[in-house]
């Protein structure tokens, strides 16, 4: 039997990235090319520097994926890219540049939703079994999910407003550190104490699964502004204080959250995946309340929490098994919600829900 071998494309956000992967799950060659640079004076991403600098990485990135995989475009199985969701330009660039690829070779394309992509990071990593629990926990969205197949996703709960990750990189900005926010907060966080400052616990006083961390946010922004009318200004521990509470609180949400959702699915393993997956005492909680509901606990390697293409290219392989094509009318989808049957949670509009 010939060997599956995909490579998988994704532009969903601010890193050009392309990944080699086979199909007994070995990675091949995973080539990111981050963005932060040119984003860093206009303190968040900027879509349209965005949408650029993909389309002029794409080529490179694949290029040098393959190159350090050691196979040519002859060696492919299949292409399988990010059609969605995400800023639509960086969308449309990767999904031109897969288009491309697979009309000058012939070689199947798979369109792959970006979030499939970090849901099914497990399954690559660790070759677990369907069904599972799924935090994932990004910059742009927050939720939990059921799996149960590559395209069989069932929302057991989402934040009704700002993800974690956005939350982080807002906490950052008002507190003048450096874009993104997350690793900068973690930084300060560990040499502050968390119980100096108060910060609520959104939605836990409410039952089940959703969450919402824009309060939380903004209750930052107020005890920052009382510490500096009261002295003045805000002093280095003062910050550091203010991390660890803001840290502390929303790991506090997400432990009592994943709690709770392995109560109303109960399941042999918890996993987690998206950037906030890389913060340690986040993961530290999560692995808490997964001891002590008797699952194991999974959460990938550093490298595959935050966008890459390794996992698109697995999702397209998940879904190439199951006999799913594309054909060039595959399109850029800036909304693409992972349970199809769910109510919005964010709103709506002409082009579907957002999440």
């Amino acid at each position: 039997m010939t060997e599956t071998i995909f490579l998988g494309i994704e532009s969903s956000c601010d890193d050009t990235a392309a990944a080699v992967v086979t199909g007994d799950r070995r990675i091949l060659s995973s080539v990111v090319s981050a963005q932060a640079d040119l984003h860093a004076d206009f303190g968040g991403v900027v879509p349209e520097i965005a949408a650029r600098a993909h389309a002029e990485r794409l080529d490179l990135v694949v290029e040098q994926a393959l190159r350090e995989a050691g196979l040519g475009l002859d060696a492919l199985t299949g292409i399988a890219v990010t059609a969605g969701p995400g800023l639509i330009g960086g969308v449309m660039a990767g999904v031109m540049c897969a288009k491309g690829i697979a009309a000058g070779t012939g070689l199947p394309l798979v369109g792959v939703n970006h979030l499939a992509g970090h849901a099914l990071t497990p399954r690559l990593t660790d070759g677990i079994d369907y069904p599972y629990v799924m935090l994932l926990v990004s910059g742009g969205h927050c939720q939990f999910l059921r799996v149960d197949g590559p395209d069989a996703f069932t929302r057991l709960g989402g934040t009704i407003d700002d993800a974690p990750g956005e939350a982080f990189d807002k906490v950052a900005k008002l507190l003048a550190l450096p874009q993104p926010g997350g690793p900068h907060v973690e930084t300060e966080a560990a040499g502050g104490n968390p119980d100096r400052i108060p910060l609520p616990r959104p939605l836990l006083d409410r039952p089940g699964c959703d969450m919402s961390f824009s309060g939380l946010k903004t209750a930052v922004l107020r005890a920052r502004d009382t510490l500096i009318a009261d002295q003045g200004g805000l002093r280095a521990a003062d910050r550091r204080d203010l991390c660890a509470a803001f840290q502390a609180a929303v790991a506090d949400v997400l432990a009592e959250k994943s709690r709770r959702a392995l109560a109303l699915s109960p399941v042999l393993v918890l996993a987690v995946a998206g950037g906030v997956a890389a913060n340690g005492p986040i993961r530290a909680a999560l692995q808490d309340v997964a001891a002590r509901a008797g699952a194991r606990f999974l959460a990938p390697p550093l490298r595959l929490c935050t966008d890459n293409g390794a996992m698109i290219a697995w999702a397209g392989i998940e879904r190439f098994r199951m006999g799913h094509r594309d054909d060039m009318t595959l399109s850029a989808r800036p909304r693409w919600p992972l349970d199809q049957g769910a109510a919005p949670m964010l709103g709506s509009g002409k082009r579907g829900a957002k999440a």
